[in-house]
């Protein structure tokens, strides 16, 4: 793209600030606009380089951007806040989001297609099930301690406790017909949950089916549906934002945090950076592909054994995990099928 304006938007709900640079860094203008006004204010600016931070609704108007043929750059909020001057303000934030984006090394955000935002939405609203779910759980408990009642670890088990309590069958001499009553809306609020969650669970398998890019995932051992299309949702069918493997692994937060000086190189923990639910799945995903080991041979399972001899259980997991990360990106970015004779070398 030829030399142009950078437009540097401080995103809101109605009240818009816009900052007008032109190709030498000097500010035109920074002005805040209605929402309405914003629009008109859009729709007759010439092509443009336009930079947002990475926030609600960026997403949509990086699309509706695009597709008036501006070039549309994210940044993520932690980039942005170092370069705030001043006060913090709507102008200054305009301003530092402009500064953010002119790093030679800049990593910037991906405009979610509308596919991504639908699969977003439903890991999203399920993960909210579930942790409503886990809070009643862990409610119910507390209560039900109190009353001297304590069921084994699991929802299983709580399910079973709460039939229990409604049928008599508990021998505690504590149980009062209000605790009876307060046991049966747990029950049916817990039913209603588990409903809606095994409903979310069939619509995700329903959306990996039709992604080409998430049945490729799928072939990965510890990548199921929930993974895959998290994944896809996440990066897309072609995360060029990657140069390699290891770059997705540590947008994730799974490479070993660094500490270093003087020509002396100190790994640590995980860094734990980026998006904590896709690294979370990827960890429950290493942990299954673990607890399954049984007597395998293939490379990938020698692998983990000699891991398993050397290193905790911990620790392997969050290797695992970091190699399911660079194999998904291999089979994303290179569109190509899983080959689990290449995995060891990921």
């Amino acid at each position: 793209m030829k030399k142009c304006n950078t437009i540097s938007i401080e995103l809101a709900k109605s009240v818009f600030q816009v900052a007008i640079i032109n190709p030498r860094g000097k500010i035109l203008s920074n002005k805040e606009m209605s929402r309405k006004r914003f629009l008109s204010f859009m729709a007759n600016q010439k092509t443009s380089r336009i930079v947002m931070e990475a926030c609600g609704s960026s997403n949509y108007w990086g699309r509706l951007f695009k597709e008036m043929g501006h070039e549309v750059l994210l940044v993520a909020a932690q980039h942005v806040k170092p370069f705030v001057k001043g006060n913090k303000n709507d102008a200054n934030d305009a301003i530092a989001i402009y500064e953010a984006s002119c790093r030679p090394k800049m990593r910037f955000v991906s405009i979610k297609s509308l596919e991504q935002q639908d699969i977003q939405a439903i890991h999203r609203v399920r993960q909210r099930l579930i942790d409503t779910r886990k809070g009643l759980m862990n409610h119910a408990r507390g209560i039900l301690a109190e009353y001297g009642i304590v069921f084994n670890v699991g929802i299983s088990q709580l399910r079973a406790g709460f039939v229990s309590i409604l049928c008599g069958d508990n021998s505690s001499k504590e149980i009062t017909s209000t605790l009876v009553e307060l046991t049966k809306e747990w029950y049916d609020e817990l039913s209603i949950l588990d409903k809606e969650i095994a409903h979310k669970d069939k619509t995700i398998v329903k959306l990996a089916r039709q992604s080409d890019a998430t049945r490729r995932l799928m072939k990965v051992e510890g990548i199921g549906p929930v993974i895959a299309t998290a994944l896809v949702g996440s990066f897309g069918d072609k995360p060029t934002e990657f140069k390699n493997g290891r770059d997705m692994a540590a947008v994730l937060g799974l490479t070993p945090n660094q500490y270093s000086s003087g020509g002396k190189t100190n790994l640590g923990p995980i860094t734990k950076r980026g998006d904590k639910y896709i690294r979370t799945l990827l960890v429950n995903g290493a942990t299954s592909v673990i607890n399954a080991l049984g007597d395998k041979s293939d490379p990938k399972s020698q692998w983990l054994r000699k891991m398993l001899a050397r290193k905790s259980d911990n620790k392997v997991r969050i290797a695992l995990a970091n190699k399911m990360a660079r194999i998904a990106w291999a089979i994303l970015a290179k569109n190509e099928d899983y080959k689990p004779e290449l995995a060891c070398a990921c």
